[in-house]
């Protein structure tokens, strides 16, 4: 099969999405078929394209079998309400045009991964231009998700952000989902039901594994210290105060440490709040390529998986837990929900109120306390990922099979 993939982020960006599409189209080809991957010049986070991509509208690359054409963006540092709107329309056009200079004619079909939505439109143009099938896969509803964060208030936006949504439901042959809960909510919509189908999140064994590294751990000044990692993005969503909130109750114990690693728009005033606290046991450290990113997490004493009190989130299922749990460890998680049942089911850490950073400080406590009950959850972790097959490549042979089903039926 031969499969045309937009995804907005893609490598050598790092993050959730980034790894998703990567995973799975690497999968894909390993399988044999045939991808090509739309996406953006690398930008995101920092908004700043690297010089190596600059002044190009069009370039083509190829990255362990899958063929990446890469479309300009308009990229800004600014991350205001407005300038991310330029940033998503300006790929969305680019896209559409440079999918007409795609080599490769016969493509199959469309998958289009979201946010941002204007992926989904993308998709569906070029879908409906080639005459093939549109799969729109979902991994977070928007325009919800931003009324729900306070990131969205124009009624005039909000019901054009419900529109573009309901033009690629209505338009799409199928629709993935990433999670019961978005499945649920995408059920509740005057959607066919036999065409929504769900793929979970999951994580790569091979790249997410236990690697200890004593000169990593001398570098980071971590050796004879209780880390507490947050890896990831630092955005509106994740709250991140409330993790160095829960450092501040915890300054009467020297031996525990909280380290901070990634990007974001909200990550100054994360620093700037820690700064105000006068926090000694607080570390912020820049993004690290997913490549290396288990050397890290393999340090740590636990992992904390955040997101802000929103009933929203309640539908959520972060890649974080899985990655953790690949690397054999413990997650503090403040996501109620979905995810809350996930890890509970699983026995893989501590489940905390979302927000409430003395539940947070005292879960750090326990686990610090009792090293083998953090080996023990790690380890109930590592093992529910194949119990329940969250590998990326199971779940690539899922979608292929969706895809093989829609070829079949014309």
């Amino acid at each position: 099969m031969n499969i045309l993939y937009l995804s907005q982020y893609f490598p050598p960006e790092i993050g959730a999405t980034q790894a998703r599409a990567y995973e799975m189209a690497k999968n894909l080809v390993a399988m044999g078929h045939r991808v090509t991957m739309l996406t953006e010049m690398p930008n995101h986070p920092s908004g700043i394209i690297p010089s190596a991509y600059r002044s190009r509208f069009r370039l083509m690359e190829e990255m362990e079998g899958i063929h990446v054409v890469r479309s300009w963006v308009y990229a800004t540092p600014i991350k205001s309400f407005k300038r991310r709107m330029v940033f998503y329309l300006s790929f969305m056009l680019t896209a559409v045009l440079n999918s007409l200079f795609l080599k490769e004619k016969a493509y199959d079909l469309v998958y289009a991964t979201s946010p941002p939505l204007f992926v989904g439109v993308a998709g569906v143009f070029i879908a409906r231009s080639r005459r093939i099938p549109f799969v729109f896969e979902v991994r977070d509803l928007w325009p919800e998700s931003a009324v729900e964060l306070g990131e969205l208030r124009s009624q005039k936006y909000i019901r054009w952000g419900h529109d573009a949504a309901d033009f690629c439901y209505r338009r799409a042959r199928a629709i993935v989902s990433v999670t019961e809960g978005i499945q649920e909510m995408l059920l509740a919509k005057p959607i066919q039901p036999n065409k929504v189908f769900l793929v979970k999140n999951g994580t790569n064994p091979e790249k997410f594994r236990y690697v200890l590294d004593s000169r990593l751990e001398e570098r980071l000044g971590w050796r004879g210290k209780f880390v507490a990692l947050y890896a990831g993005n630092h955005g509106v969503a994740q709250g991140l105060e409330t993790i160095v909130d829960a450092a501040a109750y915890l300054t009467d114990h020297p031996a525990i440490h909280f380290a901070f690693i990634g990007e974001g728009p909200r990550k100054k005033q994360i620093i700037a709040y820690a700064e105000r606290k006068g926090l000694e046991n607080v570390q912020f450290l820049s993004e690290v390529p997913s490549e290396e990113i288990s050397e890290y997490i393999s340090l740590a004493g636990l992992c904390i998986v955040p997101l802000k009190k929103n009933r929203l989130f309640e539908g959520a299922l972060p890649s974080k837990i899985f990655d953790s749990w690949s690397c054999g460890k413990a997650v503090v998680l403040s996501v109620d929900g979905e995810a809350r049942r996930e890890m509970e089911t699983a026995g893989g850490g501590i489940y905390v109120e979302p927000e409430n950073a003395t539940a947070l400080a005292d879960a750090v406590v326990r686990v610090f306390k009792n090293p083998a009950l953090a080996e023990e959850m790690g380890e109930k972790g590592r093992r529910h990922l194949y119990q329940k097959g969250y590998i990326r490549s199971i779940q690539a042979e899922k979608l292929s099979r969706i895809f093989e089903k829609l070829m079949k039926e014309g």
